[in-house]
């Protein structure tokens, strides 16, 4: 049994291929982690086929955002062509929830346990768009303890007071404080291994988490 996880949501274009290792437990035979910015379209099958069998998979893993409006259309689309040719079954993340799964802060949460020497939740912080940051609060067991909100810096900043801050934000947002740790990190696929039941979705539809930019004449 196999496992391909995209995560396109960023400008990261991210992918792992895993092997099962045990019930529930997953053992990664290769990964790629480019910062791309732009030109996920063009380099995410290309990667793909660098991958041991070209990536061949019983389930892919992709994220839902939110993220990138074009970037989590892509991973879905290569997800869902990838599926039907492979006859694999499909499940999605949210973007957030593979950033919190990343946390491996000392003294926090320890990738791929559930000991925790600090017992409080902590905050999911990555760049929004429009001056915006998406937030959302975690608990120790890696479960959304809140909605995803995009704020404004100074909003988020005053709505949320967890010491830890994880993701692509986690720096400035604690710079603004004036307090806290921050770990700054991009989603990479090769944690998707770690997320459990709660976190993946049958159902695919895009997490987008504000107003598209585009929007039609009324």
């Amino acid at each position: 049994m196999r496992m391909l996880a995209i995560e396109c949501a960023t400008e990261a274009c991210s992918l792992a291929l895993f092997e099962a290792s045990g019930a529930s437990s997953w053992r990664v035979i290769d990964r790629r982690h480019e910062i791309l910015g732009r030109g996920h379209a063009e380099q995410l099958v290309p990667l793909i086929a660098e991958l041991p069998e070209k990536g061949r998979a019983q389930q892919i893993r992709v994220s839902l955002g939110p993220g990138s409006f074009t970037g989590v259309r892509i991973g879905l689309a290569a997800a869902r062509a990838l599926a039907l040719a492979w006859e694999a079954e499909v499940v999605g993340y949210p973007t957030l929830a593979l950033v919190a799964r990343m946390n491996d802060l000392t003294g926090a949460i320890l990738p791929g346990s559930m000991e925790v020497s600090d017992p409080k939740n902590f905050l999911v912080c990555m760049h929004g768009g429009h001056g915006e940051w998406f937030v959302q609060s975690y608990t120790p067991a890696y479960q959304a303890a809140g909605e995803l909100m995009a704020l404004s810096p100074g909003e988020a900043i005053g709505r949320f007071d967890q010491s830890i801050v994880v993701g692509s934000r986690a720096e400035e947002f604690v710079a603004k404080r004036g307090w806290g740790e921050p770990l700054s990190v991009l989603p990479d696929a090769g944690y998707a291994g770690w997320l459990t039941g709660h976190h993946l979705l049958s159902n695919l539809t895009p997490i987008y988490g504000r107003a598209p930019d585009a929007r039609l004449p009324s």
